[in-house]
């Protein structure tokens, strides 16, 4: 049996797990990440790819604690997909350098613009019509547009870019199969006895997603709790050159619908579709979802014909700590139970935050072992990246 000691085992490799390996590494940690079938194959995958500034989570005008928490993350990563930050992120594809936010021309959502604008004075400007995406050019367009401080990235190049520089350090394996030895208050080791493997660390991190459950009840977590926020979501898919990454703002204090576009590997494009879209869609059918976008894109963008384009709806459940009546967290979450860490970034552009989290809990790394030590995980298999979601959806 091939016993090795480390610092850190990160469960889950969607990106909150594989910048925390990353970070836990440079500051001197040895760490491994295991992941039980495809990085990012979760939520990480199926994510829009927005690194929000806040922007809406304020459309009340007010500056709630979601928008103050997640403000600094834009620059952040910025700094990241410039080699100057944290983590260098140079090979991540930039989708576009700013999300856009647009008003459907009536009364009430220009107010709520306005609001959202005056909280968020310096990270939101108004766009002139010349200076304008295509798809907002032409002249049945009457709203307004106003000009984002946020990112959104193909999130499978984001997946790659984090794993390179780890990639020793990264292996497949589900710690649900194996031999946990545990005192009841702290996990002693992991065996994989097929393996002739045993993983014996001083922090167990699990960033595992909606796969927290299950791993809870193996390793006889009872606290935290988590819960599932349901969404349904829907993908279009156009042969139509429009590059759409913007909120449309009505009345209320969320979006009414949020787009990303995203290249297919055939040449065609995908609009994918968030916001009060999916969040009001869990009582509709498939069918239903698909009828209910095509009306709302159809009222929102009356000038793009989509009577050709494909179209797909699915399920995703967003992972978080347990709210009160299911809200959203404000904030990333970690929590140190035992010498397991139970974490949860809430949101993409808050891994950077959940990873500083995670670190401050750790025990204190033991003197630095050379990478040759690994060498007994040689034996696991590599995970592969996930496939994104539209390939899958529409192959």
């Amino acid at each position: 049996m091939n016993t090795l000691k480390l610092d850190l085992i990160i469960i889950g490799g969607g990106i909150a797990g594989l910048w925390t390996l990353n970070r836990a590494v440079s500051a001197g940690f040895n760490a491994i990440l295991l992941e039980k079938s495809t990085l990012g194959g979760g939520q990480s995958i199926r994510s829009q790819g927005i690194i929000h500034g806040g922007t809406k989570y304020a459309l009340s005008g007010v500056l709630t604690q979601a928008s103050n928490t997640i403000k600094e993350m834009p620059q952040r990563w910025r700094d990241c997909l410039d080699g100057q930050g944290e983590i260098n992120l140079n090979g991540v594809n930039i989708l576009s350098d700013a999300h856009y936010m647009w008003s459907k021309g009536s009364l009430g959502s220009r107010m709520t613009t306005f609001f959202a604008t005056k909280a968020f004075r310096g990270r939101v400007e108004e766009v002139s019509a010349n200076e304008r995406p295509q798809v907002f050019k032409n002249k049945q367009f009457k709203g307004s547009l106003y000009r984002l401080n946020e990112l959104v990235l193909d999130i499978p190049s984001v997946i790659n870019t984090l794993r390179q520089p780890v990639e020793n350090r990264i292996y497949q394996a589900d710690i649900t199969n194996a031999q946990i030895d545990s005192d009841g208050k702290t996990i002693k080791g992991i065996t994989f006895p097929t393996q002739s493997l045993r993983l014996e660390a001083k922090n167990l991190v699990l960033t595992s997603g909606e796969g927290f459950e299950a791993l809870a009840k193996t390793l006889d977590i009872r606290q935290p709790e988590m819960q599932r926020r349901p969404l349904h979501m829907v993908m279009v898919k156009h042969q139509y050159d429009l590059p759409t990454y913007a909120h449309c703002i009505g009345t209320g204090s969320k979006p009414v619908a949020t787009i990303t576009t995203h290249p297919c590997k055939d040449g065609k494009h995908i609009w994918y579709l968030g916001g009060n879209v999916a969040e009001t869609g869990m009582d509709r059918t498939e069918q239903e979802q698909i009828a209910f976008a095509k009306e709302e894109l159809a009222t929102l963008l009356p000038w793009v014909d989509l009577s050709k384009a494909e179209w797909a709806a699915f399920h995703i459940n967003r992972a978080e700590p347990k709210q009160s009546a299911l809200v959203r967290p404000d904030s990333a979450y970690a929590e140190k139970v035992g010498n397991c860490i139970v974490a949860w970034p809430t949101k993409l552009a808050l891994s950077p935050d959940l990873a500083d989290q995670v670190l401050s809990l750790c025990d204190q790394p033991s003197q630095a072992v050379e990478s040759n030590s690994l060498q007994p995980l040689q034996i696991l298999p590599k995970p592969e990246t996930a496939e994104p979601v539209w390939e899958t959806l529409f192959c």
